[in-house]
């Protein structure tokens, strides 16, 4: 900064002019504070040998699927290229590389598919825009799959392998031998590891990581015990994992690890609110958009005779006159709430067929969405679509409900919310137990000031909780984030270690991460 000196010896200048004597003004040469130099340090770390243990936001999994590149901007392999700053020398980050382009989503039928890509769905003529709106409608890119490829198994050194991040898994699959098998009539199997495997079928991930002897662990595994619950619309509870299992399974899991070597440090990673990630927030929950005539011929047919029964429904005592008004469905020009299912509403079945209303069946626990519940992005594919079996008259979301599957209720919002903040009471308890050997992330914390900022400027890189181009930290599939989100999740990974140990581990620069991709022409 410059010496604020110089600018008064000006202005004593300016006011002896004219004087009799005027005294020669000697000028200050600016002060210039030289910029601090700060030496990379590993405080009392050692990444020698650094693993990584995880789900498929370990694996560097975007766009919905596993593929090279997304591979080769995992987040551990951006932490690691940052530790070998501290550490002095390069550092070794082997992956089991999927060696695809597009690579592995899923299949449908015979075809297999490969990762997300956003099209421009109004096409050449439209505009190319990326505003929220529901994935599919004019203006808005929605995302689509072009061929991928089966994983074949991995032939490279298994026992030199630095990432075991396996998309898809539980936490309690990292502790199982079955997740590497038999592949079938096995629900805990996963191909993602089993392609790796040391011994599947007999191996375990976390037995595998820790045979490699790290001399440093991350350890983030968790977040598929309320995220598979959550984007489902919290329809199988199957895959809710319970406190107290995942309590049992994580304290487990961290004690395995530290008691493996008693030099052993790492860092662990708490759950972010999974209910406001972009696959959440995306498609809104008012996103049914009518004409005028349109709102009028649903008035005067679904709406009357689903209202006029639920009249009678209130008379008869069936339903209080709060449930009535939540459910009374009410049509007008412009924006509507999506039709959905609500299993708390009473189930009206019975009624419907005993009264000779069973073509209202389907809307026996129906109410039009609110701004408390949550739309999928899953739900874009569907909404306004025809529902099978309904003679071209039920339009899923506008006349027909949509399922479960494609709604998260606020009952349900707030059981994921009231799970995921006792899980990271586990975590937190984890590290504070480690006798200092644990840092603890708080990714937590960090996307959700994301999210209540709507957005953050780094390395003079903006970024925002969404997917869409140039800003959004999130890939096409609204879950995971793309190459620039996995960087900003790295440095809150780096600022907890940093602190922990008293290392001085620089951080990614952001703006040397790609974002996803702009709008294309769909094939």
């Amino acid at each position: 900064m410059k010496n604020t000196k110089i600018i008064y010896s000006a202005l004593a200048a300016m006011l002896l002019v004219g004087a009799c004597k005027q005294e020669d003004v000697k000028l200050t040469a600016p002060t210039v504070t030289p910029p601090v130099v700060v030496t990379p340090s590993k405080g009392s770390a050692d990444f020698t040998k650094f693993v990584a243990i995880g789900n498929s936001l370990t694996a560097g999994y975007q766009a919905g699927a596993l593929f090279t590149e997304g591979q080769a901007n995992s987040m551990p392999k951006i932490l690691s290229t940052q530790f070998s700053l501290a550490q002095g020398t390069t550092l070794a980050f082997n992956q089991p590389d999927i060696n695809s382009d597009y690579g592995y989503y899923g299949m449908a039928g015979s075809i297999v598919l490969g990762r997300l890509i956003l099209y421009d769905a109004d096409g050449v003529a439209g505009p190319k825009t990326a505003a929220p709106a529901p994935a599919g409608t004019p203006g808005m890119p929605a995302p689509f799959s072009k061929g991928g490829d089966l994983p074949a198994p991995y032939t490279g050194n298994k026992a030199a392998l630095n990432n075991f991040g396996v998309p898809g898994i539980l936490l309690g699959q990292a502790l199982t031998p079955l997740t590497g098998g038999p592949s079938t009539g096995n629900p805990a199997y996963n191909g993602l590891y089993a392609r790796f495997a040391t011994n599947p079928g007999t191996s375990t991930i976390l037995g595998d990581a820790l045979a490699t002897q790290p001399t440093f662990f991350l350890f983030d595994l968790g977040n598929n015990d309320v995220l598979g619950y959550a984007v489902g619309g919290a329809s199988n509870s199957a895959i809710f994992t319970s406190e107290a299992t995942f309590t049992a399974q994580y304290n487990s899991a961290i004690s395995t690890i530290l008691g493996s070597n008693a030099n052993l440090k790492g860092v662990i990673v708490n759950i972010p609110d999974v209910t406001t990630i972009p696959y959440f927030t995306t498609v809104t929950w008012n996103s049914i958009t009518l004409d005028a005539a349109t709102a009028t011929t649903l008035t005067s047919s679904l709406a009357t005779n689903y209202n006029g029964f639920l009249t009678a429904m209130k008379t008869a005592g069936a339903i209080t006159e709060d449930e009535f008004n939540k459910r009374k469905l009410t049509y007008i020009a412009g924006k509507n709430g999506v039709l959905i299912v609500d299993e708390t509403l009473t189930d009206l079945t019975a009624a419907m067929n005993a009264n000779g209303a069973a073509a209202l069946v389907p809307y026996a626990q129906a109410r039009q969405a609110t701004s408390s519940d949550l739309i999928p992005l899953s739900a874009g594919a569907i909404l306004g679509t025809i529902a099978p079996n309904t003679n071209n008259t039920g339009v899923y979301g506008v006349s027909f409900p949509v399922g479960d599957a494609y709604a998260l209720i606020p009952t349900e919002t707030a059981e994921i919310r009231t799970r995921t903040t006792a899980f990271n009471a586990t975590i937190a308890a984890a590290a504070a137990g480690s006798n200092d050997r644990i840092a603890l992330a708080d990714v937590n914390a960090a996307f959700t000031a994301l999210v209540t900022a709507k957005a953050g400027v780094y390395n003079g890189i903006t970024i925002t909780p969404s997917f869409p181009p140039p800003t959004g930290a999130f890939s096409e599939d609204g879950v995971h984030p793309n190459s620039r989100g996995y960087a900003f999740m790295a440095n809150i990974i780096i600022d907890a270690i940093n602190a922990k140990f008293s290392a001085v581990i620089p951080k990614a620069d952001l703006s040397k991460y790609k974002i996803t991709g702009l709008p294309v022409n769909k094939p």
